[in-house]
């Protein structure tokens, strides 16, 4: 049997976080450690979906509900059948690849298919701010060369053109996080235009992306909330060119590879992106980051402290993280 260990964990932010769905203070999530009979430990992180509902204690119920039938031949494909997708799953899922690791002593890439890992350029995200706040915020990350700008129904061009003002030769892309309706995506494009914004993700509410048949953006669209797994790809035809994978949504390591493999073969763009986290929750993410257009892995800048072995940052892309990290 492999031992299951779940903890919960809170960890502060540098500032307050604001999107168009909520402010947080802190990053909660729980943290899930495999033990193998020879005292070999994989572990892993998860946030979570809030906005399906979950939360680290209903995370945290789900991994003791099946703990007991963790196998020593347990794989991320037999995973698939014991959990669902979301938090619970993602921090099993990725402590299992990550134990695997320990017991081959063959890289998590390797064993994934890739030949080697490469740098991969982050966006730094600015959450939504009164104007003087966001002015400052900006000002701390000219030292990346692109920027995420958290968007709502009131704070959009006004936000980006603080960004400009501040940061002139940052790279944009912006995230409404389902504020806007069809027409206020319309009546707003071509300011994003004159921005130079490269992308603008999930503008419309999941579950109305229907509104968007027969348009056609001058910007490319990601789905963020949209996508959660390869199930969610054939609803997004048409009316997406990127998609956001996330390995919260997509329930672990695992079904973000196969999403991204599908979703290319489909003609979808790639970004990979987090729900927040450590350099912990980062590091099998990376792996995704490999295939994408666009990243946004800076979890671990906007919290006050990091885990041990963090993840680094040069020149604003992140570097492959150290085994004694993860994987």
């Amino acid at each position: 049997m492999i031992e299951c260990g779940v903890k919960i964990e809170r960890w502060p932010l540098t500032h307050p976080f604001a999107t168009a769905r909520e402010v947080a203070h802190d990053i909660p999530m729980i943290v899930v450690t495999l033990r193998d009979r020879a005292g070999r430990v994989g572990r892993a992180e998860a946030l979570g979906v809030d906005y399906d509902g979950e939360t680290p204690e209903s995370m945290r119920d789900q991994v003791l509900a099946i703990r007991k039938r963790f196998a020593n031949d347990l794989t991320g494909k037999r995973l698939l059948g014991l959990l669902p997708a979301g938090g619970a799953r993602n921090a099993v899922d990725c402590a299992l690849w990550d134990l695997h690791a320990k017991q081959s002593g063959i890289p998590v890439w390797k064993t994934a298919g890739f030949d080697k890992l490469d740098p991969v350029p982050t966006v730094y995200t600015i959450g939504l701010a009164d104007p003087d706040t966001t002015r400052q915020k900006v000002r701390e990350a000219r030292k990346y060369p692109m920027l995420k700008l958290k968007l709502d129904r009131t704070r959009h061009l006004d936000v980006i053109r603080i960004a400009k003002e501040e940061h002139p030769d940052a790279r944009l892309i912006v995230d409404a996080n389902e504020a806007w309706t069809r027409p206020e995506l319309e009546a707003l494009l071509p300011g994003l235009v004159e921005a130079g914004v490269e992308l603008v993700e999930q503008p419309l509410r999941r579950g109305a992306d229907e509104a968007l048949d027969g348009f056609t953006s001058p910007i490319p669209l990601g789905a963020d909330e949209s996508c959660t797994d390869r199930g969610s790809l054939e609803a997004l035809r048409g009316r997406y060119q990127f998609v956001n994978i996330k390995l919260d949504k997509t329930g672990g390591l695992t079904e973000a590879l196969a999403l991204a493999a599908e979703a290319k073969r489909m003609g979808f763009g790639l970004m990979v992106g987090n729900m927040g986290g450590t350099s912990l929750g980062m590091a099998p993410a990376f792996l995704i980051g490999q295939w994408c257009r666009y990243a946004d892995l800076d979890g671990a800048l906007l919290l006050a402290s990091d885990r041990g072995a963090p993840m680094l940052f040069e020149g604003g892309a992140l570097l492959p993280p150290s085994p004694l990290l993860w994987g």
